[in-house]
């Protein structure tokens, strides 16, 4: 720390500072500590971001990652009804979607000749679904595209799997692991507290399933990411007890990849547009954001090197922000993003990388393109500046929009139960 920091350090809270100070002594964060960090003003708020951006800068020096990727939400059918959810439909309705195999194998296949590495399946539930389906579009995918790397299926959706193929938990992952899914998307977290869960999401997947999903896709060496959805109805100590829990299974298994932070988008959440809680909020605020990300890379020092942040939720300049804040990595590309956009998300659904190179580089850092594994694949350090194939596309309009899909009558569900 520079002795300017270290001038800082004199007129901040005492506690405060002995908390930062423990941080940059490689020392583990607690709970208690970590809602004390969250409960900071003025002088000590600007402390927490400075000390988060100098353990980022230990731990992964200043370079910020980005992957070429595709999201494929393959369909918008789902049997649960989760009050953060703008994106579902029941089967009945008109907007339902549901993406047939060969045109997820076609908007796989597209997006690796864009030069994707990466391809994130996740959908809905849909009621009567084939067990075996998940593993089919696994299996297309890797026949006609055997480099690409599948990131796909919550956690909920492998305990839905699992329960449609009548199977368990492990024997289910162990057959999408030989179809061919390489991580696992570490989503359906939202706040790992079984109360705050059955309000916001009643029936959907348990805590406790939760964790026996992912660590037992740990177990057999498929990583997943983590995350954590706030600015709704928590409490900051369950955003600290949340961080607390994924860095105890990080400690067991060592799976994760990365942490996420996720602000609740609410203009269409229903749970907000319809008041079905009391003291629901609108999402974190700006310095909510911040100190959410910089307490994610304080507390999960020495278990998690990559906090990432989402372009999608809190858009081009406050990711920059972000950046300075302990985070490090700058998520994908996506080409298609459809489940914060039915949201009310306004910051689109794609960035080129050349676009995600300039935002980085405006701030001094040096944007390096990576795989799902966080291995570098292409530093841009001395302005070697290329044109990927991404970034030729001038018409995006070619990988169709959320707002289309659900127009679009040859993908409309079919009801199995419906003559």
């Amino acid at each position: 720390m520079t002795d300017n920091i270290d001038s800082l350090f004199k007129n901040a809270d005492p506690i405060i500072s002995k908390i930062l100070n423990r941080s940059l002594s490689e020392k583990e964060i607690s709970a208690e500590e970590g809602l004390a960090l969250y409960k900071t003003t003025g002088i000590d708020f600007h402390l927490v971001g400075l000390v988060a951006d100098e353990i980022r800068k230990r731990r992964v020096g200043d370079i910020v990652s980005y992957v070429v990727n595709r999201n494929i939400n393959f369909t918008n059918v789902c049997i649960k009804q989760c009050g953060f959810c703008a994106f579902s439909r029941d089967f009945r309705e008109e907007e339902s979607y549901f993406l047939p195999t060969s045109e997820i194998v076609r908007r796989a296949k597209e997006a690796y000749q864009l030069g994707a590495t990466e391809v994130c399946i996740q959908a809905g539930l849909p009621p009567d679904m084939e067990g075996n389906l998940y593993e089919n579009i696994c299996r297309e995918i890797k026949k006609e595209i055997p480099d690409i790397h599948i990131h796909g299926f919550s956690p909920e959706e492998i305990l839905y799997g699992a329960t449609r193929s009548e199977t368990s938990v492990e024997d289910y992952l162990k057959k999408m692991k030989e179809a061919g899914v390489n991580t696992l998307p570490g989503t359906s977290a939202e706040i790992l507290d079984q109360k705050l869960r059955d309000k916001i999401s009643p029936g959907r997947i348990s805590v406790k399933d939760w964790e026996k999903v992912v660590k037992s896709a740990h177990r057999m060496g498929i990583n997943t990411t983590s995350t954590m959805m706030f600015g709704h109805l928590e409490a900051l100590e369950d955003r600290v007890k949340h961080i607390v829990k994924l860095r105890d299974i990080q400690k067991e298994t060592g799976g994760f990849t990365e942490f996420v932070p996720l602000n609740f988008i609410h203009t269409e959440a229903p749970m907000y547009k319809h008041q079905l809680h009391e003291g629901i909020r609108k999402g974190g605020s700006g310095n909510d954001v911040l100190l959410t990300h910089a307490i994610a890379r304080i507390m999960l020092n020495n278990s998690i090197d990559n906090i990432q942040m989402s372009w999608v939720k809190e858009g081009q300049k406050m990711s920059q922000l972000l950046l300075m804040w302990g985070a490090n990595d700058f998520g994908g590309t996506l080409i298609n993003e459809s489940i914060s956009t039915s949201a009310g998300s306004e910051y689109g659904q794609l960035l080129k990388p050349k676009e995600i190179r300039r935002i980085i580089k405006e701030i001094g850092r040096t944007p390096a393109e990576r795989n799902t594994h966080y291995k570098i694949l292409k530093k841009f350090d001395h302005g070697n500046e290329e044109e990927e194939e991404l970034d030729k596309i001038k018409d995006t309009s070619q990988f169709g929009s959320y707002v289309e899909l659900i127009k679009i009558n040859k993908f409309n569900y079919k009801n199995p139960r419906r003559k």
